[in-house]
């Protein structure tokens, strides 16, 4: 039920923003159309870091905007609407603890192919930002006080592929990469240690162009 719950909040969005332009759109190609909506899900898994610690993925839904300079180059803003939900596991222990995240991303894309080909690979590059919050990991410490996860910020990689339904809507499939080094915290003071997290991100969703 919360996946069905995630899928419909990602895709709300879309089809609100989709469903009149597509009502109106008279066109048979998808050739210079400008403007891109996408809603959809994601699974993220982060790589576990060091010291013994496993941190656990989790799906969120996800929406992004795509602003296309011609049929093949287009800056996109992505993020998750919802967060990521993490369980943080040491060895020998189990759970020790949760953490959430939440990303947003711009990206510059190249689409290969025609606009009207079936199947339209992609690849992007772009930077990115992802805020943890929520954080229940204060036994880290081992002084009982609060463990915080600091923002993490750096460089995206996206490959997708696109497959054409008609000229305006169509389905997507990509895994996006994000270099994670956030520093943790203890009691708010910086401890100069950082999280080699690194995430993937693997998702499908529903798009319209206009």
């Amino acid at each position: 039920m919360r996946s069905i719950r995630i899928l419909s909040l990602a895709l709300a969005p879309v089809l609100a923003v989709a469903a009149p332009a597509f009502a109106q759109d008279g066109s048979d190609t998808a050739s210079g159309k400008r403007f891109s909506v996408v809603g959809g899900i994601a699974h993220m898994k982060p790589d576990d870091p060091a010291s013994g610690l496993k941190v656990d993925g989790g799906p969120a839904p996800t929406v992004s905007a795509s602003w296309y300079a011609n049929d093949n180059v287009a800056v996109e803003l992505w993020g998750a609407v919802d967060k990521f939900d993490h369980r943080v596991r040491a060895t020998g222990v189990g759970k020790v603890g949760t953490v959430e995240q939440q990303p947003i991303a711009l990206s510059a894309q190249y689409h290969f192919g025609q606009a009207d080909n079936t199947f339209r690979p992609f690849v992007g590059l772009g930077y990115y930002e992802s805020n943890f919050s929520n954080e229940n990991i204060d036994g880290l410490s081992g002084t009982g006080l609060h463990v915080g996860v600091d923002k993490a910020k750096g460089a995206i990689g996206t490959v997708g592929v696109d497959m054409n339904i008609n000229s305006t809507w169509f389905a997507r499939a990509d895994a996006r990469y994000l270099h994670a080094r956030p520093e943790t915290t203890i009691a708010g003071a910086r401890t100069g240690q950082e999280l080699q997290l690194d995430p993937w991100t693997v998702g499908i969703g529903l798009g319209a162009r206009f």
